[in-house]
């Protein structure tokens, strides 16, 4: 037992110190950052201990940031799972055509960035895009609606972009947990007379239970990180209302000059993203144990 054991940290050593260097090594700098006032890169700047995390936690702008960041990534988890769910339920059937549609899903996921960002700025827009007109002709508006306007509209119109380029890696995720249930629970199902909703309840959301729970751990920490979708489309407006940690963190460093800023929310972001993976893998162990 103890050979094993000695086996398996020899074995996971050398990616634990990739890890501790990579990770670690950048943390430690953000905190040293963090202590200090520093406005030029590469100048040292005065040591002012504790004073930055003071004036952060007791100014408005990190909390609203931290709540929107909140707002956004529970939208997107939700949008995202629900997209992926259907779509991975409708790609798991067989119907001609479906090996296309698996590999045709997957595209929106390798798009660059920039592109969708072009792609979907165009479509959105007031003048010329293709979405007000049609919404116009279906009779669901009377007038264009501006997505990037108001608050409300720019955070929604961004959930859905994310969600749109992000869903289908949710998609494969969650048919491949599809795949491994076995058929013949959905036959036995059938036989005894529940129908499609009860087959899923009982059966195909239990299954996928332990795949989705990671994959919302995987997605919050990811989402909570998005950065050039919202800077490209609304750079945090209008009005600050999109303006998530990440913006503000940006806009602190290279807008405001205030590096050490920038670098006391860096880490008191980090500190909230390891309790959430800390509790939500708990959580999970949990789970498993049961």
């Amino acid at each position: 037992m103890q050979q094993s054991k000695a086996l398996a940290f020899a074995l996971i050593a050398p990616a634990m110190l990739l890890l501790a260097v990579t990770l670690g090594w950048p943390l430690v700098q953000a905190i040293q950052l963090s202590l200090h006032d520093v406005r030029v890169i590469g100048s040292p700047g005065a040591f002012v201990g504790l004073d930055n995390y003071k004036r952060i936690l007791t100014g408005s702008s990190f909390w609203s940031a931290s709540w929107l960041s909140i707002v956004w990534v529970i939208a997107n988890a939700v949008v995202q799972t629900v997209l992926a769910v259907i779509a991975a339920l409708v790609l798991n059937e067989k119907f001609p055509g479906v090996r296309v549609a698996r590999t045709w899903i997957i595209l929106t996921w390798i798009v660059p960035t920039v592109v969708v960002v072009v792609i979907w700025r165009w479509l959105l827009s007031t003048s010329g895009g293709m979405i007000n007109p049609l919404l116009i002709q279906m009779g669901l508006i009377e007038r264009p609606i501006g997505f990037f306007a108001t608050p409300w509209t720019a955070m929604s119109s961004l959930v859905f972009i994310n969600s749109w380029r992000w869903f289908p890696f949710i998609t494969l995720m969650v048919l491949a947990g599809l795949t491994r249930i076995p058929d013949e629970l959905y036959e036995a199902a059938r036989l005894d007379g529940a129908n499609a909703w009860q087959r899923f309840k009982r059966i195909t959301w239990p299954s996928l239970a332990p795949t989705l729970g990671v994959l919302a751990v995987i997605g919050t920490l990811l989402s909570f990180n998005v950065f050039d979708i919202i800077w490209l489309l609304t750079s945090g407006g209008p009005a600050g209302g999109s303006k998530t940690l990440p913006v503000l963190i940006y806009e602190t460093a290279f807008k405001g000059y205030r590096l050490s800023e920038a670098a006391t929310i860096s880490v008191l972001a980090t500190i909230l993203l390891m309790a959430f993976a800390f509790v939500a893998t708990r959580a999970l162990d949990r789970d498993g144990d049961r």
